[in-house]
Parts: structure tokens; sequence; C-alpha cells
């Protein structure tokens, strides 16, 4: 039977962890994983095109398509055409996402403390640039398997 990499494990759990209790935290906002991402980038940038908030939080176009279809739903952003591009849609947050917002950052800030209690300045420090590193090898594996055609 194949065994998964103990590192690659541990990754996987944390992940799969850290998603769950964010989900928690977002709960109380009517918020699902994502959506708070797409409310966060436009109230720090405002209005936006759609394609650049697909690579800004490095989704996919259908999974942001339907985000912001849920919260245009929600009345929690607005989308309308680029004057400038026809093709392009701005995609900005309403006035009732407001509200939101400091519930949003208060669920965020509780996640980062809940992720690093027990760590040192320094171990949280270690810890990140650790993260960096492997994201950084894994990004070269994927853009190099990008170019080979896998």
């Amino acid at each position: 039977m194949f065994e998964v990499g103990p590192l690659s494990s541990a990754i996987f759990r944390l992940a799969r962890l850290h998603k769950s209790i964010a989900a928690r935290l977002l709960r109380e906002s009517g918020l699902h994983p994502g959506q708070e991402l797409v409310l966060m980038t436009l109230w720090r940038d405002g209005p936006q095109r759609q394609v650049d908030l697909v690579r800004t939080l490095d989704s996919d176009a259908p999974t942001m398509a339907r985000s912001i279809a849920r919260l245009e739903k929600a009345g929690l952003v607005r989308r309308s055409p680029s004057p400038s591009d026809g093709r392009a849609v701005i995609v900005e947050a309403t006035e009732a996402s407001l509200p939101l917002r400091e519930k949003v950052e208060q669920a965020w800030a509780t996640l980062e403390r809940l992720t690093v209690d027990g760590l040192s300045p320094q171990r949280t420090s270690e810890a990140l640039a650790l993260l960096t590193e492997l994201e950084a090898g894994l990004q070269a594996a994927a853009e190099q398997a990008h170019l080979d055609g896998h």
C-alpha cells in the first residue's frame, strides 16, 4: 500500500484544519471560505476587473465566477461592464458588505492567533520562512511541469 510522505501529509492535515476553523469563524458573517478573500481584496483595493481578482487571489475563473455570483446574489458585490473594455467585468463591494468588514477582519485575526498560539515570535518567523521556501519550491516545480506539458 502506498504511504503519503510525512511532510505532505502534515501539510494536508494542517490546511484542512485551518480551512475548517476559518469556516467556523466566518459562519457568523454568513460567508463561505474564499468569499471573505474576495471582499477583503475589494475593500482594500476598490473595484477591479474580475480577471484581476482571479490573479490576485490565485484562483481559477470558474471558481471566482461562482463566488462572485453568490456574493452578488447576497447583495455584497455588484458587477458591471468595464467602461474601457467591453469584454471585462468590474466587481465592487456594495455598501451592504461594509458591516461585515469588522467581523471578517476579527475572524482572520482570531485564525492567525489560533494558528501561532504557543509559538514564540522567533518560531513563528521561522515557520513562515520555511513555508515560504516550500511554496517557492512547489511553485517552481509547477511552472516547470507546465512548461514541460505535464
